[in-house]
């Protein structure tokens, strides 16, 4: 397990690609005002010493050097001990839907990127919980087991989109179904379900037995409508850009509308509550609060508590290509020259 003291300083690896653009643009000047001083031929007989490459390898050091300083300054820390400690809290799935609808922009910047920001927040808030994470749209598919990595949850939520699941729809059965298989049944805890939609129900088939059967699981389920019930146009995008609307098979626009409805029922009949997630901060303090009244079940988790600094091998390796770089010289050796390792007789 690796963890990262200081991630702000890896923004300074930007200063690598900056570097290599000025060397690039240094290198091309200095070949258009060598030729307009003497012809390459004779340069190379009054500098017989200068070597070509060695301005690259120079730089190849002094960005290796860059590198590993910047490493050396995030501080990696290796997890060296792992326990078995004894944690109190919650099993929490959140099954999120990806269906393209969910890319509708009735609700800034649009449904799945509310529906990613308002699982962040939660996540934000949980303490000692475990979480999952569940996509669907015609089917449903297990993006992240039961876990108490929360930085992994936050990963796996931001890479989701409505590409990654090729069989569209909106299927919530099967993801209340896929969810009452993520509980552990060998540490019982209590267990609550979000699902995180617009409501828009294509299965064709009623969500009703899949609720019974997650409620005899002992599974109470929350809903969270993202959207506005006016609703708004399906856009496709290139590149950030809209280039039409989706239509249907008779050629007018599809308006894809929240189905308030049929999420309030979903969450009634799942011993839970629906949740507008129009107000980000007024849905995450109810959802808060929520948790907070649910009774905490004690339960076994790995997790590491030791890590050991990993800083002094980069700075030490940082700190060696930088001496390196500084007492490289331009021209050649002799000793290199003899090598010839680089075919520089051959310029």
């Amino acid at each position: 397990m690796i963890q990262l003291d200081e991630k702000i300083y890896l923004y300074l690896l930007f200063i690598i690609p900056v570097l290599i653009v000025l060397f690039v643009g240094l290198q091309i000047w200095k070949r258009k005002t060598q030729r307009k001083f003497a012809d390459l031929t004779l340069l190379k007989r009054l500098t017989p010493d200068r070597s070509n490459f060695k301005s690259t390898l120079k730089l190849i050091f002094l960005l290796l050097g860059l590198a590993f300083l910047t490493l050396g300054l995030v501080n990696p820390k290796i997890g060296t001990k792992l326990e078995t400690v004894k944690r109190e809290g919650v099993d929490i799935v959140f099954a999120i839907d990806v269906s393209k609808s969910m890319l509708a922009e009735d609700i800034a910047p649009n449904r799945l990127e509310k529906a990613k920001r308002l699982v962040s927040e939660i996540i934000n808030q949980l303490g000692s919980d475990r979480i999952g994470i569940i996509a669907y749209a015609g089917q449903a598919y297990p993006q992240l087991p039961i876990t108490t990595d929360f930085g992994a949850a936050k990963m796996f939520l931001q890479s989701m989109n409505t590409d990654m699941l090729s069989s569209q729809g909106t299927a919530i059965d099967q993801a209340i179904d896929l969810a009452t298989t993520y509980y552990d049944d060998a540490d019982q805890t209590n267990r609550v379900l979000f699902i995180i939609s617009d409501g828009e129900d294509h299965s064709g088939s009623s969500t009703n037995d899949a609720v019974e059967k997650a409620k005899e699981a002992g599974i109470r389920i929350f809903t969270i409508g993202v959207g506005t019930t006016k609703g708004a146009p399906i856009p496709i995008k290139r590149n950030g850009i809209v280039e039409s609307l989706k239509k249907d098979a008779n050629g007018e626009v599809v308006i894809t509308k929240m189905n308030e409805e049929l999420l309030e029922d979903i969450a009634d009949n799942g011993n839970g509550e629906y949740i507008n997630g129009d107000n980000t901060a007024k849905a995450v303090d109810f959802i808060k609060d929520q948790l907070n009244m649910i009774d905490k079940t004690e339960f076994e988790a790995k997790q590491f508590t030791e890590y050991k600094d990993q800083f002094q091998w980069f700075l030490g390796a940082g700190l060696l290509f930088l001496f390196l770089d500084i007492f490289l010289l331009d021209r050649r050796t002799k000793w290199l020259k003899k090598l010839n390792l680089f075919n520089e007789e051959l310029e």
